[in-house]
């Protein structure tokens, strides 16, 4: 194994960890008016993520970080041809970032009203978007022998990305849904625990159909394992959500595996390409021509190794002080 499919596959677990983490946040924020009754209850509702939000992003960081360093050319091919896409997903989660800060600020109730809009739609956007733009991966875009996008941003919405959208967006659904019978209480969890029995469903169906397509057009041995694997958890989170006895904690670690799974099942998927090209195989960028030199690469495994620790260490530490259930008796300020 070279040094460049060792960084693939660090790249890989930390848009994974990113998408874990800000799979249920996104989530949350989509449901933030379906599911709250009252100004209260949506103050829980943004009591459970405003704590972590912040500390989620550094994982979307690392891995842009991690891109830039091993993989200069899938970098810049990729930021150049998916440049619409991020841009729409960095506005909408600054959007939502300022929504979450000052929402509290002022008690009227049309202030509160319009943040709450926002960060609905700084949740919505980014939620169907990083799936539209990891099935545009996937399936590859249009580059030239200088590995430059030459298509149109009108390009991007094929049927196969905007399914890979759909599949996305509900999978966070119900992974925020299930992150909100973890973390509340009273008729606010009954709710959420009620709403993921129904949007689950719609969430298995649209994944299973994904990874189906993904792996019948360009799939491996490994990405029919993995996606294999993510559908089960999915279903079993389901199945989970629907028994008569409570397993919130199960049913959520089932949801994040899924989430998880779902992301490594792409990836396998994509190697050993890095950005395939849909004019000509040969004008796509794989994992050994897209990396970085070889000093490059293990000074940045030596940064890595001492970096991640810390990353984990304060992940950690964040989700270990905020684990307790919040109800609309108990809100933080």
């Amino acid at each position: 194994m070279h040094l460049y499919d060792l960084w693939f596959a660090a790249i890989a677990a930390l848009i994974a960890g990113y998408l874990l983490l800000e799979g249920f946040e996104l989530g949350v924020g989509v449901l933030l008016r379906a599911l709250a009754r009252d100004d209260a209850e949506r103050r829980v509702l943004t009591a459970i993520v405003a704590p972590v939000w912040d500390g989620n992003e550094v994982w979307l960081i690392a891995a842009g970080g991690a891109m830039y360093a091993a993989f200069p050319a899938w970098c810049a091919s990729l930021s150049s041809a998916l440049r619409p896409l991020l841009l729409a997903i960095v506005l909408a989660l600054v959007a939502r970032g300022v929504a979450l800060a000052c929402r509290d600020v002022r008690p009227g109730p049309s202030w509160r009203r319009g943040w709450d809009v926002v960060t609905f739609f700084g949740s919505l956007v980014p939620a169907f978007l990083w799936g539209v733009a990891s099935a545009n991966v996937v399936r590859g875009l249009a580059l030239d022998d200088r590995h430059l996008h030459t298509g149109t941003p009108r390009d991007l919405l094929n049927v196969y990305a905007l399914i890979g959208g759909a599949a996305a967006l509900l999978l966070f659904i119900f992974h925020g849904a299930a992150f909100t019978t973890l973390r509340t209480s009273g008729e606010l969890r009954e709710r959420a625990r009620r709403l993921s029995r129904q949007v689950g469903g719609g969430a298995l169906a649209a994944t299973a159909v994904f990874l189906l397509w993904t792996q019948a057009g360009y799939g491996s041995a490994a990405s029919a394992v993995t996606g294999a694997l993510a559908v089960l958890a999915l279903a079993g989170s389901l199945a989970l959500g629907r028994a008569a006895t409570a397993r919130d904690g199960r049913a959520f670690a089932l949801s994040a595996a899924a989430v998880v799974l779902g992301t490594v099942t792409l990836f396998a998927a994509l190697y050993p390409d890095a950005l395939p090209s849909t004019t000509d195989p040969a004008h796509g960028l794989t994992a050994a021509n897209a990396s970085a030199a070889p000093d490059a690469l293990r000074t940045t495994t030596v940064v890595a190794a001492f970096v991640l620790p810390l990353l984990l260490i304060h992940q950690g530490r964040t989700y270990r002080i905020f684990r307790r259930r919040v109800g609309t008796r108990r809100v933080p300020a």
